[in-house]
């Protein structure tokens, strides 16, 4: 493919999934979607035209179609699905979100999110199958979130439009759509056009669709309850899986890990992960969100159930030897029991064991940055010397890697600077970090709107209970064995969940900073998804209270 048609074709791409973040469900929504998963596989199938493994595809026709018709198989299969079953497709979201599968693309493995692309495409075209023959209910400004189908757990009807959002979801949605531009944009002087132009492909036109399907869903106390049994479920079985790789002191991927093994004095775990890191990242925030369920839980079976998945999911977390993901452990901790207690005594608590660890690294092991970090510190500042080189623009998406190396340090082989706002100054210069920081600031302000009136507890009892999502209590939870109102108590704004994705949100934050990977991780943009979603529900119990 030129390299003409290949940045027209990431900008129509970046365009439509932007209006899929923007548009209400409708015709015009089914269409950009449908665009942007059309050009997905055809972008990546052009850079990668001449690739050994396209090659190799490309000398056996047949064995390139059977991998395609397959694909469309298993897309149609999963859109039915979704269609008969709408509670279905969160739900796989949320599953197959720790499953890579390992790629050859652009002579380097790539961990690629096989399942979860499918799963996306089966629910953009359930989506766009049920948006073809709607109209938006009234007029819409541009920017503004659609009025939310509301996907019922217990009957899979989609009743009538919701209530207008609010505000701030509204600047999330604007903001989140301008980022995906700008970093299509910014492809075009991109060093490594193929580099950016996969980043797009495999993170920001997928995950844009994410986004746009997982807000339309209301989210109920029994699809809730069900999204954190599935999270449970398969953190508990990722801990077996680390233990027994750190019992036999055996991983079973990732040479480089192995490597480095041989030479510590200590043994990292991965489990079905490709990096401790990102094992440990899992981990810490599958802790917080049980953590939030612990705080508030009302029956005493399933404090204890909670408590011991808590223990369960802390002994897998520590042979990680995660420094980051600890660190992230602690923020989202200190969000719940600010929300929980104080934020007061939360904000003096956290300043003091700050200062205690300073002094600790100070007076006890020295000072020694670079190799303290494991040489993070250099790529820090070799990419703010790269942002100072080019303040405005930066050097263009998904080139941190080569203009390190040229501009930089040349013997030194690079991914990613390991800290987001870093890797984001130094490639989309002051523009994209100024974006970065204010689609945080307004993420921060669309989960936390509400919920700090209500530190130390559930919103009063004097406000009315939220609507059941099943037709009677002893229907409650009979599938899972547990009762959704144990878990997620009732009030009309989800304050629970709302406290976990929020404390969840800030724990990913504090790990981007360490090892980055923000835009790159489907979590946060389902984070971002289930707080906006969230948000609207208690946007909509205000409304009717």
């Amino acid at each position: 493919m030129s390299g003409l048609l290949a940045s027209i074709g990431v900008l129509i791409a970046a365009g439509a999934s932007a209006a899929a973040i923007l548009l209400p469900p409708a015709r015009p929504r089914a269409i950009a979607m449908l665009a942007a998963l059309a050009l997905f596989p055809i972008l990546i199938l052009g850079d990668q035209w001449h690739s050994a493994e396209i090659v190799d595809l490309r000398d056996h026709p047949m064995r390139f179609a059977g991998l395609g018709s397959l694909a469309l198989a298993l897309t149609v299969s999963l859109a039915v699905a979704f269609r008969r079953r709408p509670p279905a497709f969160p739900l796989a979201a949320v599953a197959v979100l720790p499953f890579r599968v390992p790629l050859e693309a652009g002579g380097d493995t790539a961990n690629l999110l096989v399942p979860l692309y499918l799963v996306i495409a089966g629910g953009a075209m359930a989506s766009a199958i049920r948006d073809w023959g709607l109209r938006p209910a009234g007029p819409v400004a541009a920017g503004d979130p659609p009025p939310l189908p509301v996907a019922k757990a217990s009957s899979g009807v989609v009743p009538p439009t919701a209530p207008p959002a609010g505000v701030a979801v509204q600047w999330l949605t604007r903001i989140l759509a301008v980022v995906v531009l700008l970093y299509a944009v910014q492809t075009l002087y991109s060093p490594d056009f193929s580099k950016s132009l996969q980043n797009v492909c495999f993170f920001f036109v997928p995950f844009s669709l994410l986004f746009g399907l997982l807000r339309d869903v209301e989210w109920s106390r029994k699809l809730l309850t069900w999204a954190l049994v599935v999270l449970a479920v398969e953190a508990v079985v990722f801990v077996l899986i680390g233990s027994v790789e750190w019992l036999t002191r055996e991983l079973f991927w990732n040479d480089q890990v192995i490597r480095s093994n041989d030479f510590h004095t200590y043994f990292r775990v991965n489990s079905v992960f490709w990096d401790p890191n990102i094992y440990g990242r899992y981990l810490a925030l599958v802790i917080v969100i049980a953590m939030a369920a612990l705080l508030w839980v009302k029956e005493r079976k399933s404090f204890w159930l909670l408590t011991g998945l808590i223990a369960v999911l802390w002994i897998g977390l520590v042979p990680t030897f995660s420094q980051s993901s600890f660190a992230a452990l602690l923020g989202g901790l200190a969000v719940l029991a600010a929300l929980r207690w104080s934020w007061r005594w939360t904000l003096g608590a956290v300043g003091v064991a700050a200062v205690l660890g300073v002094l600790i690294v100070f007076l006890v092991g020295g000072v020694r940055p670079n190799v303290d970090t494991g040489g993070r510190a250099n790529l820090v500042s070799g990419g703010i010397e790269l942002f100072k080189q080019r303040p405005l623009w930066g050097y263009g998406s998904g080139s941190f890697p080569k203009a390190y190396t040229e501009h930089v340090k040349s013997d030194s082989p690079v991914s990613v600077s390991h800290t987001e706002p870093i890797t984001v100054a130094a490639e989309q210069g002051l523009v994209g970090l100024v974006l970065y920081a204010a689609l945080l600031m307004i993420a921060l302000w669309t989960m936390s709107t509400g919920l700090w009136r209500r530190v130390g507890g559930l919103p009063p009892s004097s406000l009315p209970p939220a609507p059941r999502s099943v037709s009677s209590p002893s229907q409650a939870g009979t599938d899972i064995g547990v009762r959704e109102e144990d878990l997620l108590p009732a009030h009309p704004s989800h304050f629970v969940a709302r406290a976990a994705v929020l404390a969840a949100f800030v724990a990913l934050l504090i790990h981007t900073m360490a090892y980055a990977g923000f835009y790159e991780d489907p979590i946060a943009w389902v984070l971002l998804a289930v707080g906006a979603s969230l948000s609207l529900a208690a946007c909509r119990d205000t409304s009717a209270a």
